[in-house]
């Protein structure tokens, strides 16, 4: 890639102490235009790298890693892994973002102050990303003035849910190499689409962590998992039908910024009733459809040029 990111993090808050959360910084961090990104279940922030760099020229572009993932810390006590604690990460890193910086005295002694402006915040989620990122443009006041869903909606299927969690526990042990990782990878990740071997490799290297005594292990805690448990705690508005799956149609129903929803047309999280649904509860969000299926943000130099020509356009 021709340029690499800033690696921040900042301390959160958790019901057991503090955790750091780690984030990457793309493009110059003065730019009012700012976009959010943030990854699926398993994955982590270097997902977006290529979409990053394209989309630097024009926004300051900031990539989390979730909790329990990527160079985020890990949670000592697993049962507090849940949305609560990613919404509360993740307006932890709103207010960064949106902080407003003052000139200081000297400053305004050299030259006139420019009046005060907040960043246009645009959030871009995957999967659980763009589920964090429904449920907090749901919120009264949020700052999240533009939102893309990508391959996800309020409502997920018990049956697509077990299917993710199965494909992610079956593997616990160490790899000896990146080629086996890469292997393992491939197969996972299958819906990340026609890669190539270039961003194959790319996000192999990002998803493990060397051991000590050799070798590599995933960079994540694979007690994230039990996230996907309703927990009563999280205070999230369910809707009525929990019994057939992830209902989130109440917040879905709270959103009031644009929305950009992208499907891949093979997914299987993202159902074609639960994307025509959608569109007919609230009809000013936009709806994409693409071949393949997960239309995932490490595809390739066409898929960064399609995002980076059309997100500046839809985030005026």
């Amino acid at each position: 890639m021709a340029s690499q990111p800033d690696q921040h993090s900042f301390l959160a808050l958790d019901p057991h102490g503090f955790h750091r959360v780690a984030y990457t910084e793309w493009g110059n961090p003065s730019q009012q235009r700012v976009v959010i990104c943030v990854h699926g279940l398993t994955r982590n922030c270097r997902d977006f790298d290529i979409l990053a760099a394209a989309l630097a020229a024009h926004f300051r572009v900031v990539c989390m890693d979730v909790v329990g993932r990527g160079a985020s810390d890990w949670l000592e006590h697993k049962e507090d892994y849940g949305f609560g604690q990613y919404l509360s990460d993740a307006a932890t890193l709103l207010a960064l973002v949106a902080h407003e910086k003052r000139a200081g005295p000297l400053a305004k002694l050299i030259r006139r102050p420019a009046p005060q402006r907040s960043p246009f915040i645009d959030w871009i989620g995957t999967s659980m990303g763009g589920l964090i990122g429904m449920m907090l443009a749901a919120r009264s006041n949020s700052p999240i003035r533009r939102l893309v869903l990508n391959d996800v909606g309020p409502f997920i299927s018990w049956q697509a849910l077990g299917r993710l969690r199965k494909l992610h526990a079956r593997r616990i042990g160490r790899f000896n190499d990146l080629n086996e990782v890469q292997e393992y990878i491939r197969d996972v990740c299958a819906e990340f689409g026609p890669l190539s071997g270039e961003q194959w490799a790319h996000v192999t290297q990002h998803s493990v962590q060397a051991c000590d005594d050799g070798g590599y292990e995933l960079a994540l805690d694979l007690a994230i998992l039990s996230a996907l448990r309703i927990k009563t705690r999280d205070r999230i508005a369910f809707g009525n039908e929990f019994l057939l799956g992830f209902d989130l149609w109440p917040i879905w129903n709270a959103v009031r910024c644009p929305t950009l929803v992208l499907r891949g047309s093979k997914s299987a999280v993202l159902s074609v009733a639960t994307a025509k649904r959608m569109r007919k509860v609230w009809p000013t969000s936009s709806r994409h459809r693409h071949r393949g299926r997960w239309p995932c943000t490490v595809a390739d130099e066409r898929r960064a040029n399609y995002n980076h020509t059309q997100l500046p356009a839809f985030s005026r």
